[in-house]
């Protein structure tokens, strides 16, 4: 009986780590664009490093949204092309 709990256990965390890393895939393929009202682009960083500073620095991340729609600059997110030779999503890496 404790080889089939290891087992569903071993399984349940493969399928965590597998989730973990498509979302930190995904994070690292999208980024958060602002663009000013001329379409020129002001700042373009990585999801993941945004979250990161949403998390370390809430206060200043707020402000800077604000000061960013105040200033009528437009705040998106978009997909980066995948580099040659690599899936552009985890789940295209499965079917390979």
């Amino acid at each position: 009986m404790s080889e089939s709990t290891s087992e569903s256990a071993r399984t349940a965390v493969d399928s965590v780590v597998d989730a973990v890393r498509g979302l930190v895939n995904e994070g690292i393929n999208r980024r958060v664009v602002v663009r000013d009202s001329k379409d020129d682009v002001v700042l373009e960083v990585p999801l993941a490093l945004g979250l990161v500073a949403a998390f370390a620095a809430p206060v200043a991340t707020t402000i800077g949204a604000g000061v960013a729609l105040v200033g009528k600059c437009g705040i998106k997110l978009e997909n980066r092309p995948a580099p040659a030779g690599q899936p552009a999503t985890p789940a295209e890496a499965g079917q390979a």
